[in-house]
């Protein structure tokens, strides 16, 4: 580790608040339905919409309609996309000439883009038409993104109204997310990536001539378009099949900081709108400081891994000054490779600028640790708030078991119902990764798709369902993952991380909405101070480190422990 290192990271952390500050206050004001700097230009587009669609923005739903529309808006949008990509052979913009994906691939295509997760069994730029990318993929990198800002948003009327019938409208607010946010910034920081040398084109490739004097032909399309959004919106699926260590998704260290960037500052702009839009700042700031100090542990703990190597490099007199090079790409090195698999998987991102899969097995821990902590580190757009608001029901109501007293969180009584959804939503993950993890571990046409044995193998097979499960999207590398039993099982693990985590929690919005909000009185347990933050940061690890620290001993731990001992696999 080195000082330079440490001082590129913080300046990455001080932009991301710079930006999501004012980024916060912004949509706060959106959701409040209040104007706002674009409501001159962008209200009559938002009418217009609402006038075609037939629908009243007055008019809002119960929580249990509210679930209704946003599982049939899913469930249409699945079909569509399944459609076109069955269908690409014969659809436009399709340079490449490729036919239509097959029918397990499509599958979990669709699920993996409608779930915000964003899993690639492909590669990119050999198996997806311009029309696949752009109309398919890049079109549910916004929707699923929509979606998880209007989930949140429905959480967070549940805590702020008192003795309301209803959490709002979805279509009003998927409409807002990606009118107001998605859209603006995904169109501004796209020109910024194109500025920087990522390419924007409808041709399908260039041809070079290498200095040997062989001819290549190099994948080219519309990059950045796809490339903003897949950030903005904590999607992760790359134009090309390395992700963001391919040289034409994130040319260069500039566009690695942008790239990083653009990944965390929604999802923290969300939880300062959280502040704002619940009448309390510094409920948003707990929630912001619970997140920052496990992600910075997450980022010093995967960084002191890589810099410090392996023992058989440092035996052969390799790798001193360097640390662990391997899977890295030099242009951005340890520090900035250390940063976004921290990142990416804090987030439910999965873009990757290194391969997780040749980090240290510490290193490689760390990042699929994240990803099984719940994706709320600040978790995915708008994921991420409504996940911690869930753990933070549940820690105070630790809390108030601990001192004899009804739990309250922002002036609403944590009861019977609550814990039992939020309990619920949270043992979805561990019930469906470990699940699939233990049935693959045995089953062989599951275990074919190993590249490596013993406990680095195991990990493979853990990252890939926490992968799927936490709609996170990344990949351990080394798994061969596009097979039917991959396929199939992967689609329907992130189909049960998202919408089985969901309807539980748009149930505790709907149970919250209906209460009396309350003033807070001197026997109110505070939730703004140092004290709820350790308590919420313990609930956290607890709930993630008992669930799966069995699976990660028989993983990366043990592998860890092999390599000190110069096993490796």
């Amino acid at each position: 580790m080195t000082i330079n290192g440490w001082l590129q990271i913080a300046v990455l952390f001080t932009a991301v608040v710079l930006a999501a500050v004012p980024l916060g206050a912004f949509m706060a004001k959106v959701y409040a339905g209040k104007r706002n700097v674009l409501t001159p230009f962008l209200a009559p587009v938002e009418k217009g919409f609402y006038a075609l669609a037939g629908v009243d923005p007055a008019r809002e739903q119960s929580w249990r309609s509210y679930a209704l529309a946003m599982l049939m808006f899913n469930a249409a949008g699945f079909a569509l996309l399944y459609a076109i990509l069955r269908l690409q052979g014969v659809l436009p913009l399709n340079p490449q000439g490729f036919s239509g994906v097959a029918p397990d691939l499509a599958f979990n295509t669709a699920v993996s883009f409608v779930t915000n997760t964003n899993w690639q069994a492909y590669g990119g730029e050999t198996t997806m038409s311009h029309f696949s990318q752009m109309a398919g993929l890049t079109v549910h990198n916004f929707l699923s993104a929509a979606t998880g800002l209007a989930l949140a948003m429905a959480l967070v009327r549940g805590f702020a109204r008192s003795k309301a019938p209803t959490v709002g409208n979805f279509w009003v607010d998927m409409t807002r997310s990606t009118l107001y946010i998605l859209l603006p910034l995904a169109l501004v920081t796209a020109v910024v990536l194109v500025a920087l040398g990522v390419p924007q084109t409808l041709v399908a490739s260039v041809g070079a001539t290498t200095l040997e004097g062989a001819k290549q032909t190099i994948a080219i399309g519309p990059v950045a378009s796809q490339v903003a959004i897949k950030q903005l919106g904590t999607n992760g699926g790359g134009f090309f099949n390395v992700n963001a260590a391919h040289p034409f998704e994130n040319p260069t260290a500039l566009t690695n900081f942008v790239e990083i960037w653009q990944m965390l500052v929604i999802s923290v702009a969300t939880v300062f709108a959280f502040g704002r839009l619940v009448g309390d700042n510094r409920q948003g700031r707990a929630l912001i400081a619970v997140m920052g100090i496990l992600l910075l542990a997450g980022v010093a703990i995967t960084y002191a891994a890589e810099a410090a190597g392996t023992p058989m490099l440092h035996d052969a007199g390799l790798n001193l000054a360097d640390g662990n090079m391997e899977g890295k790409e030099v242009r951005f090195g340890l520090a900035l490779s250390a940063l976004f698999a921290a990142v990416t998987t804090g987030l439910s991102c999965g873009a990757v600028n290194a391969m997780h899969a040749s980090f240290t097995p510490i290193g490689g821990l760390v990042p699929m640790f994240l990803i099984q902590l719940g994706e709320i580190l600040p978790g995915g757009v708008g994921s991420g708030l409504y996940g911690i608001l869930i753990m933070a029901i549940i820690a105070v109501f630790v809390a108030g078991l601990m001192v004899g007293r009804t739990p309250e969180y922002l002036g609403k009584k944590i009861e019977a119902k609550e814990v039992k959804m939020a309990m619920l939503a949270v043992l979805i993950l561990p019930t469906v990764i470990l699940g699939f993890s233990a049935v693959a571990a045995v089953l062989p046409q599951a275990l074919a798709g190993l590249s490596s044995a013993g406990p680095h193998g195991l990990s493979e097979i853990l990252y890939a369902y926490s992968s799927a499960t936490g709609n996170n999207g990344s990949a351990f590398a080394g798994l061969s993952a596009n097979s039917v039993w991959y396929n199939t099982t992967l689609g329907f693990a992130m189909l049960l991380g998202r919408f089985a985590y969901i309807v539980p929690m748009l149930a505790i919005a709907g149970s919250l909405a209906a209460k009396t909000r309350l003033e807070s009185s001197t026997g109110t347990f505070p939730t703004h101070g140092p004290l709820f933050i350790g308590l919420l940061v313990g609930v956290i690890l607890i709930l993630g480190g008992l669930q799966f620290f069995p699976a990660l001993a028989l993983g990366p731990i043990a592998e860890q422990v092999l390599m000190l001992a110069g096993k490796t696999f």
